[in-house]
């Protein structure tokens, strides 16, 4: 069975799952926690994905919120709660759109997943709903980082064993760059194996966009928030100095 252009379908979620599982941490779960440890009020996390980091802040007690776009991933995410005994309020939304009455203490988007908004206008959107959906004084703690190995048709392939013994393949291939509008496109090549037998390939579209640093501080300060922080490879306060960092963005509802 083949799913065409696919978008964090069904094997890509596996995937995930798998490589990137509940608590996995790139020194991001710690250093969320100690940002929002405080909260008292709803944390929301958009692009809460199978929740490896969602899961981790619920277990400290926090009360946190996810949604994500992709109802594959959602239905892991909520079986993996369901396995710790968690029963977190998950929803699919997207981030430019979601709409709720709840004001949220704070929103956080970790490991870039807001780079995959690759269209100007829809991160611009979205930037805009988290501010309106922020408490005042609230807090947007976001990721991002640069794309600093860009090669039209450059190739890289990766495999997972399931626990069931299957293995999953996946194919990447960079297919556009628009250095104009700032975004990327991969298409990747799922497919599923057992004892030598292809069960199933999925086609993804991959699109991922990118910033400069001094670019998104400025894109905040147009929406309206303030005492804008910017941290890199989770060490607060400290201003990237390599291309290759983590770059984290506090930045403050005031309203």
């Amino acid at each position: 069975m083949i799913e065409v252009l696919s978008y964090y379908s069904k094997l890509s979620a596996e995937v995930y799952d798998l490589d990137k599982p509940i608590g996995h941490s790139f020194g991001d779960v710690e250093f969320y926690l100690e940002r929002i440890k405080s909260c008292k009020g709803p944390i929301l996390e958009p692009a809460t994905g199978t929740g490896r980091m969602l899961i981790p802040l619920l277990e400290q007690g926090l009360n946190v919120e996810g949604f994500d776009s992709s109802r594959d991933m959602l239905d892991i995410c909520r079986e993996n709660c369901r396995k710790r005994g968690l029963n977190p309020n998950i929803f699919i939304a997207n981030m430019e759109s979601f709409s709720r009455e709840t004001r949220y203490e704070a929103i956080i988007l970790p490991a870039g997943s807001f780079l995959l908004l690759h269209k100007r206008s829809d991160s611009i959107k979205a930037l805009q709903n988290f501010f309106d959906h922020l408490s005042n004084g609230g807090r947007l703690i976001v990721d991002i980082f640069l794309q600093t190995d860009l090669s039209i048709g450059s190739v890289s392939t990766k495999s997972w064993k399931c626990d069931n013994g299957d293995i999953i393949t996946l194919e990447s291939k960079i297919v556009e760059i628009d250095y104009i509008n700032q975004y990327s496109v991969t298409y990747g090549r799922y497919e599923k194996w057992r004892e030598g037998k292809l069960l199933k390939t999925e086609l993804e579209y991959f699109p991922l966009r990118w910033y400069g640093v001094e670019e998104f501080r400025l894109i905040l300060e147009k929406i309206g928030f303030k005492n804008i922080i910017i941290s890199s490879d989770y060490k607060f306060g400290q201003y990237p100095t390599k291309p290759d960092q983590i770059i984290t963005f506090e930045a403050t509802a005031v309203k």
